[in-house]
């Protein structure tokens, strides 16, 4: 006789942690660190760093319980989607590197106004996306809204791993202390106006006295830049399944309208 087929419950969605701001700093001109805390970090995965994870923003002036209240509900607030720069599990802190540039969108003014004490909603983490390092070299490009996620790939790279990383930043005061492998050059690059595009990172790749041996790549950045040098390394024949390549931006777009033309992007791909 046939056996029945067995429903498997779906795992209930985990709602929204509720988190309060600890600490803020400005570690550069143009890069704010937000130390979140609260009893709802309890049981946050460790080894993430790195991670995408969505924050969600409460408006001004919300009382932690009505915050909790729509959360629950179906008016949403504004959601954006950020990198986890550290977690430490023991003191339930985790920290989010915010790039600032004036008061250009909600997240932006939301960090530079964050005070102790202040609210967060946090979804996540998503899936960690640099994680593996069996490759002969490693090629690594970013702007300062990726920075942080290039930052926990190079902190956790082999000690003996050989590569270049080229990171553009806002000013020399953003060139941030980065605990690289000896092996791995680090090329900074200045981009002192990042609404308009840039293309140092890919002059740089084209100048690069290509290594032997299997690269692996991690870029991130703005998606006009992106897509520059994800073409550039389709054509030297790098693997697809070597590279994760991310537009996280794009210029003149919210994230929203953004998140949405990668995802029609997709559609007309697949």
């Amino acid at each position: 006789m046939d056996s029945m087929p067995v429903s498997v419950p779906r795992r209930p969605k985990r709602p929204p942690r509720v988190l309060t701001v600890l600490r803020t700093a400005r570690i550069t001109p143009h890069m704010i660190r937000v130390t979140l805390t609260g009893d709802d970090l309890a049981g946050f995965p460790e080894g993430q760093n790195g991670a995408h994870c969505k924050i969600l923003i409460p408006q001004a002036g919300e009382t932690e319980a009505d915050f909790r209240t729509r959360l629950a509900g179906t008016e949403k607030p504004v959601i954006r989607t950020y990198t986890i720069r550290d977690f430490r599990a023991g003191a339930l802190e985790l920290d989010i590197d915010f790039a600032v540039h004036g008061d250009a969108g909600p997240a932006n003014r939301w960090a530079q106004e964050a005070a102790p004490g202040a609210l967060l909603g946090l979804l996540g983490p998503g899936s960690k996306k640099l994680t593996t390092w069996d490759a002969d070299w490693y090629l690594l490009a970013a702007d300062m809204t990726a920075l942080p996620v290039i930052s926990v790939a190079l902190e956790e790279m082999p000690r003996d791993a050989r590569g270049h990383a080229v990171i553009e930043v806002t000013s020399e005061d953003d060139i941030q202390e980065i605990d690289a492998p000896e092996g791995v050059a680090v090329t900074w690059k200045l981009l002192p106006h990042p609404e308009e595009r840039s293309t140092a990172q890919l002059d740089f790749l084209e100048g690069l006295d290509w290594p032997e041996g299997r690269v692996r790549v991690g870029i991130a950045g703005e998606s006009g830049t992106i897509v520059a040098l994800r073409d550039w390394l389709r054509a030297r024949a790098v693997p697809a399944e070597d590279c994760y390549v991310s537009g996280y931006w794009k210029i003149g777009l919210v994230e929203d309208e953004h998140q949405l033309e990668k995802r029609r992007d997709t559609a007309a791909a697949g």
